[in-house]
């Protein structure tokens, strides 16, 4: 069953038509990759399904309750949490604060310190949690801000490119964790250029080029594509 489904979206900027008619489902359970090239429209499609831009047209429906419309904080409320590719945390408190001010709405007041202590570990940033947050390393600051939207108890977890400036190590590590709130139900839509992580934890691939699906698959088959790769090239024309 589709956790999240966009019906024949369309997003116009002035004249340039940004996405284009995109029909879209994303299973319940499922850890989804956008992949394509620059100006595809992977982050015009990641916030309209957020609620940070309203479609020109089409429907969007989340748990099959129509949303097009929904505010951003409407959407949160209802199970959907984002991490953004630039870190939107607290430099100027711990990193343990920060914890506290994503769950402190979401989880019982008897249950918050071991919730913090125990979300610390999970991020390994146990021995870093009385640290400003904007002493952290950029990998630290990644994974502080992916804690800080799963400290919002979310359904569906929204990722825009979560690995953008790791290491190798940061980055398989990231693919860990994800990994593993998948195992805890959470399902994932991730924007990401990192094909060593979207490999590591791809149930699904799709890709999207001029505003549009352009293709779909697992990640073999997406690889094995000679359209997807001519279109990485530059060598692929609109159709």
């Amino acid at each position: 069953m589709a956790i999240l489904e966009t019906r024949a979206l369309n997003k116009w900027f002035g004249g340039l038509h940004v996405t284009g008619g995109v029909d879209f489902a994303l299973q319940r359970g499922e850890i989804h990759c956008l992949i394509g090239p620059n100006g595809a429209g992977k982050s015009t499609l990641f916030r309209l399904i957020l609620g940070e831009h309203l479609p020109t047209s089409g429907q969007i429906l989340y748990e099959g309750n129509d949303i097009t419309k929904a505010k951003s904080f409407e959407r949160i409320r209802r199970g959907i949490s984002v991490k953004f590719q630039v870190p939107g945390i607290f430099k100027a408190l711990s990193v343990r604060q920060n914890l506290q001010i994503a769950l402190q709405h979401h989880c019982p007041p008897a249950e918050l310190d071991g919730e913090i202590d125990r979300l610390l570990e999970f991020l390994k940033l146990t021995e870093a949690r009385h640290q400003l947050a904007g002493n952290l390393s950029h990998g630290q600051k990644q994974w502080l801000e992916i804690g800080m939207a799963v400290g919002l108890k979310p359904r569906l977890l929204l990722l825009d490119e979560p690995t953008a400036g790791m290491t190798p190590d940061e980055t398989a590590a990231t693919g860990e964790m994800v990994q593993a709130l998948n195992r805890d139900g959470v399902t994932v839509l991730a924007v990401e250029h990192d094909m060593a992580f979207v490999r590591q934890i791809a149930h699904k691939v799709t890709v999207l080029h001029f505003g549009k699906i352009f293709a779909q698959g697992t990640i073999n088959e997406i690889v094995a594509d000679e359209r997807v790769a001519a279109i990485y090239l530059g060598d692929a024309t609109h159709a």
